[in-house]
């Protein structure tokens, strides 16, 4: 390859956000962290990323959702995985990226770790790095506990910090309404306040070490909705609902609009409803959105990061 035609490469990779049908929390350690057993589901809602060669570092954002808040410098995931890559493989040029948002800011669904998920492969790939899946999973583990399930896709387990994943066996695929409504809770002020609703009501975790409710497991292993509806549980909503009291209401519709459950996922604030089928979704979508809720009709498990 010709360093002029080297130079123009563009490199494309897309990646899904995520929801947690099953979050258990914790107690807190002596060093402010919480254990964690998650199941993570990735889906239909993506981030694109492009990196080509440059002078310099750079990034801009765009998206189908509102990015005003999203930083433009080495805050920024996606900039901060792709000088991991470069400096891991020794690469001293700049790198161009370019971001299309589609998940929901600040929303509980790993955009973010998503954007960094697809920088690390796209930037290996641009610069012929030959990192092996694994180094590209240990680099996306310094950035946070969503980027290697980012990188995997699927539905997962993740224990520890989260980021220590065994992927779970599921059978088909289950449909989601998503609802996005509202600005992004702060994860540390959603945790803490955990903590303090913990305290205040002398309420003990279940268990000192998390581990995933068997009947979530068994739900997915069977592609069971309605068992899977029953068996979702999220410790961090407690204490998501007493920051944004609200979010109980839109719960309450979505139940109303004939979902077959809900949860909040993540930190929050989006709320992840289950259906009984795609056609199903898109009418319980269809309410919410006419009730003026911002609804998206989503499918899962969807692959991880992937060159498009």
């Amino acid at each position: 390859m010709s360093l002029i035609s080297d130079r123009a490469r563009r490199v494309h990779v897309r990646a899904p956000g995520k929801i947690n049908l099953f979050f258990e929390v914790g107690p807190v350690g002596d060093d402010g962290y919480h254990d964690v057993a998650s199941v993570y589901q990735a889906v239909s809602l993506f981030e694109d990323v492009w990196a080509s060669h440059a002078d310099e570092f750079g990034i801009s954002v765009s998206g189908d959702v509102d990015v005003s808040g999203v930083p433009l410098d080495d805050r920024n995931l996606a900039m901060r995985a792709a000088r991991l890559v470069t400096d891991a493989v020794g690469w001293e040029g700049g790198i161009r990226l370019e971001i299309h948002k589609g998940v929901p800011v600040a929303g509980g669904m790993g955009g973010g770790s998503a954007d960094a998920a697809a920088a690390l492969v796209a930037v290996n790939d641009l610069v012929d790095g030959g990192l092996t899946a694994a180094d590209l999973h240990a680099l996306g583990a310094q950035l946070g506990a969503d980027v290697p399930f980012a990188l995997l896709g699927g539905t997962a387990v993740g224990t520890g910090r989260g980021d220590e994943l065994a992927p779970a066996l599921g059978r088909g695929r289950f449909a989601w309404v998503l609802v996005a409504d509202g600005g992004g809770l702060s994860t540390p002020e959603v945790y803490g306040t955990l903590d303090r609703l913990r305290s205040e009501a002398d309420i003990a975790p279940d268990r000192a070490t998390p581990s995933v409710d068997p009947a979530v497991l068994r739900a997915l292993r069977s592609g069971d909705a309605a068992a899977l509806a029953a068996a979702i549980r999220n410790d961090l909503q407690l204490a998501a609902v007493h920051l944004r009291p609200d979010l109980a209401a839109t719960l309450d519709a979505g139940l109303a609009a004939g979902a077959l459950g809900g949860i909040i996922s993540g930190s929050g604030p989006t709320i992840a409803l289950l259906a009984e089928d795609a056609s199903h979704a898109a009418r319980v979508a269809d309410r919410l959105t006419g009730e003026g809720h911002v609804a998206h009709a989503v499918t899962g498990p969807v692959a991880g990061a992937r060159s498009v």
